[in-house]
């Protein structure tokens, strides 16, 4: 028997289905048409004490977890090895974290540390070297035991010294496998040439290396009046004070001569260094001495920065050669803003080795056209909200803050640095933007590396115009 189906509310289905196929939809923005309110931030605070021997202190608390982490920081890095014991920083601090201290054999203290769950490292940088810990905040009384016994008394065992050496010479003698580190080092060199900054530790610098280099660096340097100290997380302040004093109290300010910091030259002569390595890309570093942090066009170079290379897809380096011309993954420039000297200039990219010449001249035409005509409104206003808007994400972590406001001390940034920053940025005009294109971006004068395989070029290295000089790759 055949069911029945009934008309009338079938009818009534298909008039509904109907209406509201014709009803208005509500209307679809496109994410550039949202408006937000202005993003409002305000700098965080940190607590600053003086101690009475001349440690700079900076505390900030966070009870969120119960973790508390601690860096203590020494005014004194590599910039003051001689160049035949370039490489002494590096092997001061793996052996100062490694080599025991305040009477505890090395076995001894990473058996601690290893109890207690803690995180402990040293690092030599430039100017300074730094030691970090991390622990549960019931174990900071013997953290900060561990941390006055690596400044005050450490240990430099002989045995974990011989270690921590060899270990830098097999690095060393490792390095070339790379060819971006081949480059990184040979741009080094030419841009800085014997200067400190321009020096790679090599296995004789290292080899010649003493202990009592070592314990005569510490002496010289490590005393409370050139210690800056950053502790943030799960303490309590006074109780935290009490400690301090029970492990840094008795430790005397001492008249000391800082590390003398030399000069950089700038070299004008443009150069072609060429390494020969066979390999399928070519690694292509473009450089320059660039400006250091009390530079007055420091905001306007961070703008048109981002316009070149350092916008990442929103970049004209990226934009032309990798999305327009599929020539290279990546493409790139940055100013790595110097402390206390100007730091370097550095455009890079890798290609295959048939487009090596067509990539240079590229970012070399690009760079050019930055000094030529002023960038578009749209480039600016992209550049100045990209470079406003990321600034917040450099205070996400609590230890972040306390350590980068220690740093602006440290290094001697000007008041309200932080605080005036966005307001800086914001003010950047298309003007500004080429008169520092036109003072601090000179292709004219630039050091142009190449690693590959200088056979497979795409045209002849002299085509370029510059003169051109072979460098070993087997250093």
């Amino acid at each position: 028997m055949r069911r029945k189906i009934p008309v009338i509310p079938c009818i009534l289905f298909v008039i509904v289905l109907f209406l509201s196929s014709c009803a208005p939809r509500p209307q679809a923005f496109r994410p550039d048409q949202l408006e937000f309110d202005p993003l409002v931030f305000h700098v965080p605070q940190v607590d600053r004490i003086d101690l009475p021997n001349g440690i700079r202190l900076y505390l900030k608390e966070d009870h969120e977890l119960p973790l508390v982490q601690v860096t203590a920081m020494v005014g004194a890095g590599s910039i003051g090895e001689p160049a035949e014991k370039t490489g002494l920083g590096s092997l001061f601090a793996a052996a100062l974290r490694t080599g025991g201290a305040g009477g505890y054999s090395p076995d001894e203290l990473d058996r601690i540390l290893e109890r207690q769950a803690a995180n402990l490292s040293v690092a030599t940088g430039t100017y300074a070297t730094t030691i970090d810990l991390s622990v549960q905040a019931s174990d900071l009384p013997l953290g900060l035991a561990v941390v006055a016994d690596l400044l005050r008394r450490p240990g430099f065992a002989p045995e974990r010294m011989e270690l921590a050496r060899k270990q830098i010479i097999e690095d060393i003698r490792r390095q070339n496998d790379l060819p971006s580190s081949i480059a990184s080092r040979t741009l080094s060199r030419a841009v800085y040439g014997d200067h400190p900054l321009g020096r790679t530790p090599t296995v004789e610098s290292v080899s010649s290396i003493t202990r009592g280099e070592l314990t005569d660096f510490h002496q010289r340097y490590f005393h409370p009046n050139n210690v800056w100290f950053a502790v943030s997380g799960d303490f309590d302040r006074k109780a935290l004070l009490d400690l301090l004093d029970r492990q840094f109290g008795g430790w005397p300010r001492v008249e000391f001569a800082p590390q003398a910091i030399p000069p950089v030259q700038k070299s004008r002569e443009p150069k072609v260094l060429a390494g020969d390595k066979t390999v399928p890309q070519t690694t292509i570093l473009i450089g320059e001495l660039g400006i250091d942090k009390s530079d007055p066009d420091l905001h306007s170079v961070r703008v048109m920065n981002y316009i070149l290379g350092g916008g990442g897809f929103n970049s004209r380096l990226m934009r032309e050669i990798r999305s327009n011309r599929g020539l290279a993954y990546s493409v790139y420039s940055y100013y790595q803003v110097g402390r206390r000297l100007p730091g370097p200039f550095i455009a890079g990219a890798e290609t295959k080795s048939s487009s090596t010449l067509d990539v240079v001249e590229t970012m070399r035409r690009i760079m050019a056209e930055m000094r030529e005509e002023p960038v578009t409104d749209a480039e600016l206003e992209l550049a100045r909200e990209s470079l406003i808007n990321s600034f917040v994400f450099a205070f996400t972590d609590t230890h972040d803050v306390v350590t980068q406001i220690m740093r602006l001390d440290f290094y001697e940034y000007p008041e309200g640095y932080l605080e005036s920053f966005r307001d800086r940025v914001a003010a950047v005009s298309k003007e500004d933007v080429l008169r520092v294109a036109r003072e601090h971006l000179n292709p004219e004068s630039q050091k142009i590396v190449l690693v590959g395989d200088r056979a497979a070029f795409d045209n002849s290295l002299e085509a370029l115009g510059i003169p051109v000089e072979a460098v070993s790759v087997e250093e």
